[in-house]
């Protein structure tokens, strides 16, 4: 026993076990991050059982080994390199200190943000919201986020302790064999490590083994929530960093025209057939309005509550317009509706307006009517240029732009809310005003900011409105507020009863009330409407809508005879495509039908829910059959890659 102390003391001085220590301590560390990850957001992961907790343990390890080796790898080839001066205290501690400052700000800090990144937007962040970090805003808000979440601060703190004072700074090195055998086994040493490490980069050893991708998490797991849980980072933002979305091909080009085509040949139709031609056109995109807010759509969450929904006057309105009671948003991050709303295209693993893609001649609905004489305008009362959002308006063929900094020009800068713009009651007024001034026929586009965390309302609102049951509620019946000041007030202007407003949100809060929200298909359904005064449209749809098909059903209603690139669908005049709503969710496309929600990873269908099983309890892979949506989900990707790759977005057939 005491000749194994004695080797075992020997050992622990060596490079070789003072590294695979100090690697395994990053593991301790990755895996705790990930626990207060699961803490944060137990509520959008859902339960974790024993029969599945071995299979993501694996996999979270498989993403561990990678974000631990992208940090570091020059760490162990330092700390295994046959120099003569390895052993040096100017050596060790410059070591040390990259040890620290490296796995501090890349692992801990990164991951630990994630925890509250994750709430709101539903996703790991990655290269994608590298993006968003020069909003002049961020500062602030990253301050108020941790002062929110001081828990998180210390768990945080707590792991940067335990790497400091784990690290065994004080152990002295010495050599386990002297002369060139010293050399000759701290050699074979380090080549073991180097192709180790290569192996767990690229995920495996094999011939087959590619570069693991955000994608594999679905070995693991066919749930989106439980994927996000095993990955870490800094894998998901080196993996993402100049990356080329890639979609697969299933089929031959004439086949593929014959399941799906974006292209658009109206029939040339009657004044009749197009009530609603030559109206304006306002679009109201609302910040985080879920369909669960709203009691006429989720009658059932507020059956027994005293508070019958946050939004009264929208419910109202509703009820004189046509009510889309099942519309899915095509993502869930702001920046992914613009081009769903006004292009009828959609974002799958990386939001559309941020691609370089993007970049590329387009007919979108604003330029479509521009076409028809028709002024555009785009209100957001945020910065000039925030969040890509006037940058995209732009390419979408809107002339105007009006941010934070028009308002302040015309009305002052007592309205702004403190951290992302001006408060939507005087911003909502403010394009009343403008467009009263303007010329008709208009199309006009405002997005709403005060239902987004911090979820604060004006003071002067302070005990007026219903707190809730969510953060958010509050500011939503706020923002209902607003818009019914905005209907009473511009009701009577003269362009009011020629208009056509859209209401749709532009994804669904990260203030989750029922649980069949916290799981697909319910964590894409959201609020969405059309209203049309002095005019026939009213009713409602109970059949499955999405985002991109606001632009072809508003054509069709103004009564457009003209080809257009679209990738959803006119809901009243072409009965012929698939009513579907397609996402891309953690790594993995969901279809949402009428009957089902299917995910899809590129390959194989891994599972299918009936939309009747809210939470998703009973996978009916290869008990029913879902081959017609899945040749339709397969030709609307197909055809989304190609189009991206050749950044082709106009009709080419004649």
């Amino acid at each position: 026993m005491n000749r194994v102390r004695h080797i075992f003391s020997l050992l622990r001085h060596t490079p070789t076990f003072l590294t695979l220590y100090r690697v395994l301590l990053v593991y301790v560390v990755l895996m705790l991050t990930r626990v207060a990850f699961y803490i944060y957001n137990s509520d959008l992961i859902g339960h974790i059982g024993w029969d599945e907790a071995w299979s993501l343990l694996c996999g979270a390890l498989k993403f561990d080994t990678v974000s631990m080796l992208y940090v570091n790898a020059i760490f162990i080839l330092f700390s295994l390199l046959p120099l003569p001066y390895r052993e040096r205290g100017w050596w060790q501690k410059s070591l040390f200190w990259y040890y620290i400052v490296a796995n501090t700000l890349l692992i801990i800090v990164t991951n630990i943000g994630d925890c509250i990144y994750y709430h709101y937007a539903q996703k790991r962040f990655d290269a994608e919201e590298i993006f968003f970090a020069d909003n002049a805003n961020t500062p602030l808000l990253m301050f108020k986020f941790l002062v929110e979440n001081p828990l998180l601060l210390l768990w945080g703190i707590a792991l940067i302790v335990l790497l400091w004072f784990g690290y065994m700074r004080k152990v002295e090195l010495r050599r386990l064999f002297v002369g060139w055998w010293h050399y000759a086994v701290s050699t074979v040493v380090l080549l073991a490590a180097i192709a180790l490490a290569i192996g767990g980069i690229r995920g495996g050893f094999t011939r087959m083994t590619r570069p693991i991708t955000l994608s594999n998490a679905a070995i693991y797991t066919t749930e989106p929530a439980k994927m996000t849980l095993l990955l870490s980072n800094p894998f998901c933002i080196i993996r993402t960093m100049g990356t080329v979305d890639k979609y697969p091909t299933y089929y031959e080009a004439q086949t593929l025209a014959e399941i799906y085509s974006p292209e658009h040949f109206p029939a040339v139709g009657s004044e009749q057939e197009a009530p609603l031609k030559g109206r304006n056109v306002v679009i109201f995109i609302m910040e985080s309005f879920s369909a669960e807010h709203s009691a006429l759509l989720c009658p059932e969450l507020y059956e027994d509550k005293p508070q019958k929904g946050f939004t009264p006057f929208l419910d109202s309105l509703m009820q004189k317009g046509y009510a889309f009671h099942s519309m899915y948003a095509n993502g869930k991050r702001s920046i992914q509706a613009l081009p769903a709303v006004w292009s009828s295209i959609p974002s799958f693993k990386s939001p559309f307006a941020n691609m370089s893609q993007a970049v590329a001649e387009q007919r979108a609905l604003p330029q479509i009517l521009s076409e028809q004489g028709y002024t555009t305008h785009f209100f957001c009362g945020s910065d000039h240029g925030s969040m890509g959002f006037g940058a995209y308006a732009r390419m979408a063929g809107i002339e105007n732009l009006y941010s934070r900094q028009s308002y302040i020009e015309r009305r002052g800068s007592d309205d702004f809310d403190g951290y992302w713009g001006i408060w939507d009651e005087e911003f909502i007024d403010y394009m009343g005003e403008v467009l009263s001034s303007e010329k008709q026929p208009f199309f006009s586009t405002i997005f709403t900011l005060s239902s987004h965390h911090p979820f604060v309302v004006p003071e002067r609102y302070a005990g007026k409105l219903p707190k809730g049951y969510t953060p958010n509620h509050q500011c939503v019946a706020y923002v209902d507020d607003a818009l019914r000041k905005f209907f009473e007030k511009y009701s009577s202007e003269p362009w009011f009863n020629n208009t056509v407003f859209v209401f749709v949100a532009d994804h669904v809060s990260s203030e989750k009330y029922a649980a069949k929200t916290k799981l697909s298909p319910g964590d894409y359904h959201i609020l969405s409407f059309i209203y049309a005064p002095d005019s026939e449209l009213h009713g409602e749809h109970r059949g499955v809508v999405s985002q991109i098909d606001i632009m072809p059903t508003l054509l069709g209603l103004l009564g457009n005879e003209k080809p257009y690139f679209a990738f959803g669908r006119d809901i009243f005049a072409e009965p012929e495509r698939a009513a579907m709503s397609v996402n891309y969710d953690n790594s993995c496309f969901q279809a949402v039908t009428d009957d089902y929600l299917i995910r899809f990873d590129e390959q194989r269908i891994i599972a299918i829910f009936a939309r009747e099983d809210a939470l998703c309890e009973q996978n009916l892979v290869g008990k029913v059959d879902v081959a017609d949506v899945e040749r339709q989900l397969k030709g609307l990707i197909q055809s989304y890659g190609e189009r991206i790759s050749a950044k082709n977005y106009l009709v080419t057939e004649q």
